[in-house]
């Protein structure tokens, strides 16, 4: 299953325009922020499709029945970039355990690259709910190999993954190599074009760089 959420109009399109925006992109406060709120809007979307329980609440005036979420669910991100969007869906599941992977691309000579995991902090997974996010999905290689790496922590009952930006070869390669019915995609809009480089055009340039600033 495949969310493409700019499909509808909310101000989830209005933050992508922002975080695009190479003028707005100069005060990185402001990036981070429309990061996280972006973060927030697929929180509360993928809140739907959660399990929910009856409870009664106590009130000052007495009692009322109200669904309340079943289980909170894990939510990972790939440092550094995913920070600012992994903390709006915290802002949202702030009772959830958090597991971090530190994945970058190792450049070689001819031009290639592959994708390289240090270092992984993460909860126990098994039957969990899980939320893996990262802003942006250009050849799909960094998502599909966290998403294996955490495996070995457990297998969740199902996995949300989440990006701001995507290319359209990022989305087939995902579908292609992670098992149909274990996942969902959520993502804000969809690119056509990928560079030699693997950038997203027209994309937003390096989310990670603009959060924090340029790396050596």
């Amino acid at each position: 299953m495949i969310h493409i959420l700019e499909k509808s109009n909310s101000l989830l399109s209005h933050y992508i325009a922002e975080v695009r925006d190479v003028e707005i992109q100069k005060d990185s406060m402001r990036f981070r922020r429309n990061m996280e709120r972006l973060g927030e809007i697929f929180a509360y979307e993928i809140s739907k499709k959660l399990s929910y329980e009856e409870r009664d609440v106590t009130t000052s005036l007495g009692e009322a029945k109200c669904k309340v979420l079943n289980r909170q669910p894990v939510i990972a991100t790939i440092l550094r970039a995913g920070l600012p969007m992994h903390q709006g869906i915290l802002n949202f599941f702030d009772r959830a355990e958090n597991a971090f992977i530190s994945a970058y691309r190792k450049h070689h000579k001819n031009g290639s690259f592959t994708i390289q995991i240090e270092y992984t902090s993460c909860p126990a997974i098994e039957d969990k709910v899980l939320i893996l996010s990262d802003p942006m999905l250009a050849t799909g290689a960094s998502m599909v190999l966290t998403y294996k790496e955490l495996l070995s922590k457990g297998k969740p009952t199902h996995t949300h993954l989440v990006s701001v930006l995507a290319s359209a070869q990022g989305v087939d390669y995902v579908k292609k190599h992670l098992p149909s019915g274990s996942f969902t995609l959520w993502v804000g809009a969809v690119d056509d074009e990928l560079t030699a480089k693997a950038y997203i055009v027209p994309g937003l340039g390096d989310a990670g760089d603009l959060a924090y600033g340029s790396k050596l």
